[in-house]
């Protein structure tokens, strides 16, 4: 019988001239792509582990990738060759003038505020607070509500060296200057004391008109009262924290009894809260409201120690002495973190 060639054979090519490449030049072909790989794209070898379920394929992936991503991160091929093959993004027609280079190098010229490192607690991004200071002077501030709040404070810290300065206001807001405009009162205390902290407590006379653009009077207590509020208080706020020199420690209002006046209350509130934004790191704002009116409920009395204390005034705005006292506990625990006594 005839003998039928086989075809499926390698060794088809070798008779026709066909096979011009080695197993040797496969498994050098491999390599260099391999080679490539690495200079081109090291560190995706360690993203892939990283981003894995724990196991023997992550730890596997995270070994190769950290010498890969070392290689990639020494030489500038990675970067190129992302520079090169970015023209292939199907996204071709992007405003130039959109970049984040122009857009926030251009905060002076009307561009976005610029976010600084100083609207960081170093606590919220995990990393070691800084050193703590030995407290020497305390500026406790405010209207009527700062009452007795100072004289707890002052009770408490005069023993350990603290000079407490206390200087609140009754009867002053700071969205009625008749009394008293704050923002000349916050420079004279800065000027006259140089606080290291400055505890602040106001709110109780809040809710009157501001000023709004072309000088028409906002009545309290929609978004646009509320912006020119909290412009105010940050205008405090940046005088007492001295240039990041000193700490602020800033109380909202507990819940008020009054409806009317819970409404000025949420609006104060959130004024503080956005007030503080570019300071984080120095201006701390304590919320009362968690503590003596959970969910915005208000409340004569809580428990204190194990017992029902009524820790408001009668007329359903002010702390009375029992509350002051844990209002200074709250107050003394954020002062720990950045000062001792």
């Amino acid at each position: 019988m005839p003998t039928h060639r086989d075809d499926s054979e390698m060794s088809r090519f070798d008779r026709q001239g066909l096979r011009r490449f080695s197993a040797r030049d496969a498994v050098l072909a491999v390599f260099v792509t391999m080679l490539l790989l690495v200079l081109l794209s090291g560190s995706s070898v360690l993203k892939a582990g990283e981003e894995k379920k724990p196991g023997i394929g992550r730890d596997i992936l995270t070994a190769v990738g950290k010498p890969t991503n070392w290689a990639a991160d020494s030489l500038p091929l990675e970067h190129a060759s992302s520079t090169l093959t970015s023209t292939l993004s199907p996204n071709e027609d992007l405003p130039e003038g959109a970049s984040f280079d122009r857009r926030l190098g251009a905060r002076r010229a009307g561009g976005i505020p610029l976010v600084t490192p100083d609207a960081f607690d170093p606590v919220q991004l995990g990393t070691p607070p800084g050193p703590r200071r030995p407290l020497l002077t305390m500026l406790v501030t405010g209207d009527s509500l700062a009452q007795p709040l100072d004289l707890e404070l002052a009770r408490r810290l005069t023993g350990d060296g603290v000079d407490v300065i206390r200087d609140p206001h009754p009867g002053t807001g700071i969205s009625n200057p008749v009394l008293v405009d704050w923002g000349q009162l916050s420079a004279a205390q800065v000027r006259d004391h140089h606080p290291q902290a400055v505890v602040v407590f106001i709110g109780a006379n809040e809710g009157y008109p501001l000023p709004g653009p072309g000088g028409k009077d906002l009545a309290c207590c929609g978004p646009q009262w509320a912006a020119v509020f909290a412009n105010r208080v940050r205008q405090m706020m940046n005088t007492f924290r001295q240039g990041g020199a000193a700490r602020v420690y800033w109380l909202t209002i507990p819940t008020p009894r009054d409806p009317d006046r819970q409404r000025v209350e949420k609006a104060v509130n959130a004024a503080i809260e956005v007030a503080a934004q570019p300071w984080v790191s120095q201006v701390r704002v304590i919320d009362t409201v968690p503590v003596f009116t959970p969910g915005e409920k208000y409340r004569d009395a809580m428990d204190v120690d194990g017992e029902e204390k009524i820790v408001r005034e009668s007329d359903g705005i002010h702390l009375n002495d029992t509350g002051s006292a844990l209002a200074a506990d709250v107050v003394l625990r954020r002062v720990d973190d950045d000062f001792s006594y």
